[in-house]
């Protein structure tokens, strides 16, 4: 029997989805390496910082203060990001949210994902791009 589902509606609820989430991300065999052995991330300041960056994103709070776009830009002079790995942590993100929730607010957040996930990869591809053209 399948346990009813209920929207995202709080940060608490975020939390649980960012922990969920991020330890799907860690034990991938594309996406746990990036993370762990090549961005070295402190897990114990990154999630609270998720959590402030998904309350800002899908409730319009200023919580979230950063530039996610300049931190993996960097992080892709050290580590393929991929369309593989953007599609990946996509899927597990869209996945983690249907295990977890169900509602308006659940779908606003897996097509969110999806449009950051499209815009960074993007703007990292065409900065990388670029930059091979100046050499």
């Amino acid at each position: 029997m399948q346990q009813q589902r209920f929207d995202i509606t709080d940060r608490r609820d975020l939390a649980c989805l960012v922990n969920v989430f991020y330890d799907r991300v860690r034990d991938d065999d594309l996406l746990g390496p990036i993370f762990d052995d090549v961005a070295h991330v402190d897990w114990a300041t990154h999630l609270p910082r998720m959590y402030d960056f998904w309350e800002s994103v899908l409730f319009s709070t200023a919580t979230f203060k950063g530039t996610p776009l300049v931190v993996h830009r960097a992080l892709a002079r050290h580590a393929p990001l991929t369309a593989e790995a953007f599609g990946r942590w996509v899927a597990l993100f869209q996945t983690t949210v249907d295990d977890l929730f169900s509602g308006t607010m659940a779908n606003h957040a897996k097509k969110s994902a999806a449009r950051i996930a499209t815009t960074m990869e993007h703007s990292i591809t065409a900065k990388e791009g670029v930059e091979s053209r100046r050499r």
